[in-house]
């Protein structure tokens, strides 16, 4: 009786500090503490988006590869010393991650503001949803939730493990994002962010002799005339946003479709997804299982409600915590911990 009581005690507490462990996130984090950071975030946002819509990109994407390993704590952004050699941006599967000297800056800016009160985790999470929004003309957007610490570890091993490749089959997608409690349907929302930024040749060798019935000969075409001028050279994930010579040469009839504005993040992904004229394996993977492709014909035919669905599944992104047990701080720099 003792033990079950001892038992029941134990269970008590660990679904408190669970609970406790939810709450400490809120909206308005630092509405005392540091008031108008989340002002101070979004001013350096825009600016960057207004001189190279490539940053705002590249801060959608670094909240995914943050999020996903060890939760949302940034330790993406901890640059390798010599005790660490081995921090995830230097992972394999983290090829082309940027923004970080934005997010500098805007650590700079808000340490001069407020001095140890706001961490780089929060500032990536403002960012891509101040990114998100900008990107989308405000279609994205949802209030973020804050009060997270920087996590003090940071290994390419675990970005390996816990990333999804763009080499992945659709059960490998599947399995991948139901370690992280997220279901089909947002494995298929998320992807949509491959509607803006760009990816490397070495993330889509495969594409290049991939069949008829896997992608448009026309836009193969096209992937293998680019990845063929240099060691690892760069292609915009989405075709829309590629360069009208290149799209001449492959496919003439694609020209009236180019955008005027680049990365504009909608969803135009499933759309290209549908034409087999997108990047990674990974996405025209999304095609092989019933579910994930009648989520894709979902997006296709209602923008709205992608941009609803993708601001929710970024939120439920940015709740990723810290494995349990782990010990957190402000980083007075983003790129090392403190003891540094």
């Amino acid at each position: 009786m003792m033990r079950t009581v001892a038992a029941v005690a134990v269970a008590v507490l660990l679904a408190a500090a669970v609970a406790a462990e939810a709450s400490e996130l809120k909206v308005g984090y630092y509405d005392k503490s540091c008031r108008g950071v989340e002002n101070v975030v979004k001013w350096h946002v825009a600016r960057a988006i207004k001189a190279n819509r490539k940053s705002g990109a590249a801060l959608v994407r670094l909240i995914f590869h943050d999020c996903f390993v060890r939760g949302c704590d940034a330790s993406v952004l901890l640059d390798p010393t010599p005790e660490n050699p081995d921090t995830e941006k230097t992972a394999p599967i983290n090829i082309g991650l940027a923004a970080f000297d934005l997010l500098d800056d805007i650590k700079s800016a808000v340490e001069d503001r407020c001095p140890g009160v706001v961490s780089c985790a929060d500032i990536l999470i403002f960012a891509a949803r101040d990114a998100a929004s900008l990107l989308s003309n405000g279609h994205v957007h949802f209030d973020a939730l804050a009060g997270r610490l920087d996590g003090m570890h940071s290994h390419a091993a675990e970005a390996q493990q816990d990333l999804p490749d763009s080499t992945f089959t659709i059960a490998e997608l599947i399995q991948n994002f139901k370690r992280k409690n997220f279901t089909i349907e947002e494995l298929v929302i998320l992807s949509g962010a491959h509607a803006v930024g760009v990816g490397h040749c070495s993330s889509l060798r495969a594409r290049l002799t991939a069949p008829a019935d896997q992608i448009l000969p026309a836009y193969r075409g096209l992937l293998a005339g680019k990845c063929a001028k240099g060691p690892d050279p760069i292609v915009p994930n989405n075709i829309r946003d590629e360069d009208a010579g290149a799209v001449a040469a492959a496919i003439p009839g694609f020209l009236p479709k180019l955008r005027k504005v680049k990365d504009f993040l909608d969803n135009s992904y499933y759309h290209n997804n549908l034409a087999r004229i997108v990047t990674f394996n990974s996405d025209w993977q999304l095609l092989t299982e019933k579910e994930a492709r009648g989520h894709v014909h979902e997006y296709a035919d209602n923008g709205t409600l992608w941009d609803e669905d993708f601001s929710d599944s970024l939120v439920k992104l940015s709740k990723l915590p810290m494995p349990h047990g782990s010990k957190g701080e402000i980083r007075k720099m983003c790129r090392f911990v403190n003891h540094h």
